[in-house]
């Protein structure tokens, strides 16, 4: 895709926007939440959404392992697959199959046509496909929002000059507009005094990609006070709702679902039904619970079934706070000495590391494993951090934990920041001071080239040493500690009283030399040297 104005789709700029899209929604996430007051007020929008997103992600970066040279249309399908898979609730279950729909375009666009009439119909798609799947269609919904970002996007690409920046811009400013019309169109956003949360997370989604196309951020209105997240109403159903949300993905025929749509319509409503090709995901309403999945077998094999009763919810989430205690911190750690580091500064440690890096199981396994009710997790490797944000927010969907990430880039980070972790703070000072240690810890390493490549710091031979700095390549040479000295020197530029050196699998000697080079050279500057243990990495190194 790169520009997109001129250049065929390519999965550079896909990556980009999917990181982009991940973390705007997350920041969106609370505010969403409490946007959500149809056709449930279960403030569970936001996260649902942002689960759907991550799960579309991690299956986009599982298939091509971040290399924008994968193959295009396999990487596309695998995206497809996995939101589908990864769909929460109304809104995700809608979400996934746009997302879908804008693959398959994408994986198959009309060779006679411009690049901004591939995105056009890409999201034109998107809205047919999203109205066909929903039982009944409300206006005033996400359905609504994406309806007027298609129908920009195809006057503005009726322009022959206009090319795909401006129609993606168009799409966004008319999405954008669209929401605060919402209330207007439905009375129960109106007696609450939001805009429809899922046309908000589908804002957020389409300014993501102006975002990963242009570079720049789009600039929203000034909000009116019905923006703004009010406090979720105490009664959990609408009057007269059904009583519960099923779900469950389904192995069946095409011409088995379209019978199950029709006996889910007759006993509930927001039915949603995406998929094709022998899987599906099955969202609705309903009293009778029995008969939902009933549906689901004579159709064909219904799995993963999802039951939630709403009115259990809030005293659920009650319940189930008061059942735990305490802070704690899960770490993870690339080597024994750095496990053993954490460990006794008391977290709960994951193994990780290049090759190894934790999966989002692993991780949601050790926060709900460490029974504390307010958890912080420190994912020190830039490629964990979205992992780590997506365990989050599936462990706080059960209402009994409170979890925040740290986004810690490096060991040494993570390190700084549990070093002024302290229990006694409230949750969010605790987390206050140990962001802002993470962040001016300036960080740094020592590698070996792998292979042949072209870095920022220049051209690299297999064996050549490279030296890192908030990761990039910044210095390349032959000698390990001549490189690391010039780290050193680098990040010691920029001010610092404390410099941290995590020495690596057989890298004490090279650690304890450029301790000995600082105290020398630098003598206002401690040094501290840990046994860190971790693999390709000989050195880290930290200033504060």
């Amino acid at each position: 895709m790169g520009d997109l104005r001129d250049q065929r789709f390519d999965l550079a700029a896909i990556l980009k926007f999917v990181e982009i899209a991940t973390s705007a929604l997350s920041e969106a996430r609370e505010e969403i939440d409490a946007l959500n007051v149809y056709p449930v007020p279960d403030g569970d929008t936001g996260t649902n959404m942002f689960l759907t997103v991550s799960a579309a992600r991690e299956a986009l970066l599982e298939a091509t392992g971040g290399d924008p040279s994968a193959d295009l249309v396999d990487a596309m399908a695998k995206f497809s697959r996995g939101a589908l898979l990864g769909a929460r609730g109304n809104s995700g279950v809608i979400l996934s199959q746009m997302l879908g729909a804008v693959a398959s375009r994408i994986a198959d666009p009309d060779p006679s046509a411009r690049y901004a009439e591939i995105f056009a119909r890409a999201l034109h798609e998107a809205t047919e496909a999203s109205y066909a799947a929903v039982g009944t269609p409300v206006e005033g919904t996400m359905l609504t929002v994406s309806r007027a970002a298609a129908d920009a996007a195809l006057e503005a690409v009726a322009v022959p000059e206009n090319r795909t920046t401006a129609v993606l811009a168009a799409a966004a400013q008319a999405a954008r507009e669209a929401l605060e019309k919402t209330p207007t169109q439905l009375k129960a956003l109106a007696d609450a005094g939001v805009v429809d949360a899922g046309g908000r997370g589908l804002c957020v989604i389409l300014d993501a990609a102006e975002t990963a196309l242009t570079g720049r951020r789009p600039v929203e209105r000034p909000r009116t006070p019905r923006h703004i997240p009010v406090p979720m109403p105490t009664n959990d159903l609408q009057p007269g709702g059904p009583s519960y949300e099923v779900m469950y993905l389904l192995d069946a025929d095409d011409e088995q679902v379209t019978v199950l749509k029709t006996t889910l319509a007759g006993l509930g409503d927001s039915l949603v039904v995406v998929g094709g090709e022998g899987l599906w995901n099955v969202h609705v309403h309903v009293d009778d619970v029995g008969a939902a999945i009933e549906a689901g077998i004579v159709a064909g094999r219904p799995h993963r079934v999802r039951v939630t009763h709403f009115a259990e919810q809030i005293e659920e989430t009650k319940q189930k706070a008061s059942a735990r205690r305490g802070r704690r911190i899960v770490a993870v750690a690339a080597g024994a000495g750095l496990r053993q580091l954490f460990e006794e500064a008391g977290a709960v440690v994951v193994p990780g590391g290049p090759g190894q890096r934790p999966s989002t199981g692993m991780l949601l396994e050790a926060i709900q494993g460490c029974a504390a009710a307010e958890v912080v997790v420190l994912p020190n490797d830039p490629d964990s951090v979205r992992v780590a944000e997506i365990a989050a927010r599936t462990a706080e969907e059960s209402g009994d934990v409170r979890v925040a990430v740290i986004p810690t880039q490096a060991q040494v980070q993570g390190l700084a920041a549990i070093a002024v972790h302290e229990p006694g703070r409230s949750f969010d000072q605790d987390l206050l001071h140990m962001t802002a240690t993470a962040r001016h810890a300036r960080h740094g390493g020592v590698t070996v080239a792998a292979k042949q490549a072209i870095t920022m710091a220049g051209p690299c031979e297999p064996g050549d040493v490279l030296g890192v700095i908030e990761g990039d390549f910044a210095l390349v040479g032959q000698d390990l500690f001549m490189v690391a000295t010039g780290i050193i020197d680098r990040l010691i530029g920029g001010g610092g009283e404390l410099i941290t050196l995590v020495a690596g699998a057989n890298g004490i000697d090279l650690a304890t030399r450029c301790e000995q080079y600082v105290e020398s050279t630098y003598p206002i500057v401690d040094a501290v040297v840990y046994d860190g243990g971790q693999e390709r990495y000989p050195l880290l190194l930290a200033v504060e």
